[in-house]
């Protein structure tokens, strides 16, 4: 009867798994901090984006880059141009090359919104964070304006202020 009881323990212990990634929470793979700091960003979309077998794998051990990132239309398609994700370890000659365009997906109908502002305003599709919801990858797109130097300094300016005040008010306490 012990063995029964040793086995029937070991069924009922639950398998561990990724908690932000289960449940359509999301894991970030990589961020692009630096896009924040040279763009305005006017608005973000969630595209998915197609990717081989070991580019998966490799993004899922958090093997990728967005620095230098863009994302093109073309023929009323999104590429992703300049993302950088490292072959698999273990992939052997199934791998992929780290530096080549990747379509992303969306709809058609979104594809010509996004379209249309790119060609009127000036504006362009930078990758903002790509990260795994549920167990699709997904790229987070923004809508981006360049700033201007001044700008940048403005920005920086209102953090530090935004930081002192939040400094003063912790030393009051």
């Amino acid at each position: 009867m012990s063995k029964k009881k040793a086995s029937q323990t070991t069924q009922e212990q639950p398998k561990v798994k990724d908690k932000g990634a289960e449940k359509g929470g999301f894991k970030v793979v990589t961020d692009n901090r630096r896009a924040r700091h040279e763009y305005m960003v006017l608005d973000t979309i969630e595209a998915g984006i197609e990717l081989a077998g070991t580019e998966v794998k490799a993004m899922r051990n958090g093997k990728a880059n967005l620095q230098d990132a863009f994302a093109r239309i073309e023929n009323a398609e999104i590429w992703l141009y300049n993302c950088h994700i490292s072959p698999y370890e273990f992939g052997n000659r199934f791998n992929h090359d780290p530096d080549r365009k990747r379509r992303l997906l969306l709809h058609k109908s979104e594809i010509r919104k996004l379209k249309q502002k790119v060609q009127e305003k000036g504006l362009t599709l930078i990758p903002l964070k790509m990260y795994f919801k549920g167990n699709w990858a997904k790229v987070a797109l923004g809508l981006c304006k360049g700033k201007h130097l001044y700008d940048k300094r403005e920005s920086i300016t209102k953090r530090e202020t935004q930081r002192q005040v939040e400094r003063a008010l912790k030393g009051r306490y």
